[in-house]
């Protein structure tokens, strides 16, 4: 199989820059997933980042975890357990309104730092949504345009810790599934692996590298891009050794955004008549769908969503 798409964005700015461009057009086409090297987010902030959140885990986190595992019996477990992920996590809100500073037991350098972080991923994010737009002969701004709404994107951080589990074979870090939202950027472990995506029917692992940042697209992408694009299944493997760190930051629509394929990406005259492939809806309703039907299928969430759309009466999706 082709080695996992790398993207060093220093080559962005010379002449490799449609090389680059090319690449990042074919990880968005046929992985759903791709790395970035040399991303403009300083190496220190990274460090400390990681060092911050690896020492809050110790701190505040870990004998709660244990607890959790001990009460529910999970490391004697005799058969796959299929309602829950070995992972411990909080969560942490940037736009539009933080909540960083209601989250307990933070440190105040670490609330500090970690907004620092989130302005630093939110500038990447919409690069990196301009980049897409140019691949797909969409105007400048188009995307971070529809992913608005009235109050501007959903932008927040999952923190996970995935701890050392006994029966990795029976458990999951994580459970696999797709993004609901827009564009997703990860600061993973650089030692203990896990993430691994679904490509060609096989697992492929997502390589730990230092100070990298791995990207991937959620539903809302593969939904504008009317497919050309494609969210695609991931998940976490447990580890019997190490703790893995995962800092996942997800750009997603505002709530009351309208979501539907950039109509200059609609190709055929059935299309344009009202028979598109994908639906259009408003990013609220399609994370409640989600919420229940996360580690399924996507395919049946677009359905639903198309049915609500050509029947609004039947349900409270809205529709425009």
């Amino acid at each position: 199989m082709e080695s996992f798409p790398v993207i060093n964005m220093e080559n962005l700015n010379g002449e490799k820059r449609a090389i680059a461009m090319d690449k990042i057009k074919d990880a968005c086409e046929n992985w759903g997933f791709f790395e970035l090297v040399n991303h403009g987010i300083p190496p220190e902030l990274m460090d400390t980042v990681e060092r911050m959140t690896k020492e809050h885990y110790k701190k505040c986190m870990e004998q709660r975890f244990r607890e959790l595992v001990a009460s529910k019996g999970l490391e004697y477990v005799q058969t796959e357990v299929h309602d829950l992920d070995w992972e411990s996590t909080f969560h942490l809100k940037h736009l539009p309104v933080s909540n960083i500073s209601q989250i307990p037991d933070l440190d105040d350098d670490y609330r500090k730092v970690m907004k620092e972080f989130a302005v630093k991923l939110e500038k990447l994010a919409e690069e990196l949504m301009d980049m897409l737009c140019e691949n797909l002969g969409l105007e400048k701004g188009y995307l971070k345009k529809v992913l608005y709404g009235s109050n501007g994107p959903n932008f927040g951080t999952k923190v996970s810790n995935y701890p050392p589990c006994p029966k990795p074979d029976l458990i999951k870090g994580l459970r696999a599934h797709t993004d609901a939202g827009g564009i997703i950027l990860l600061f993973q472990d650089d030692k203990v692996s896990g993430l691994q995506l679904l490509k060609d029917g096989q697992w492929v692992d997502v390589p730990p590298m230092r100070h990298s940042i791995v990207v991937n697209l959620g539903d809302q992408i593969e939904v504008i891009t009317n497919g050309k694009y494609k969210s695609v299944l991931h998940r976490v493997v447990a580890q019997t050794d190490g703790n893995r760190m995962s800092i996942a930051s997800f750009y997603n629509p505002g709530s009351d955004s309208m979501i539907y394929p950039a109509p200059t990406l609609v190709e055929s005259e059935a299309e344009v008549a009202g028979k598109a492939a994908y639906p259009k809806f408003v990013f609220e309703d399609y994370m409640k769908l989600y919420a229940a039907l996360k580690f399924q299928a996507k395919e049946p969430r677009f359905q639903a969503m198309k049915a609500a759309e050509s029947s609004p009466n039947l349900g409270p999706i809205a529709t425009a």
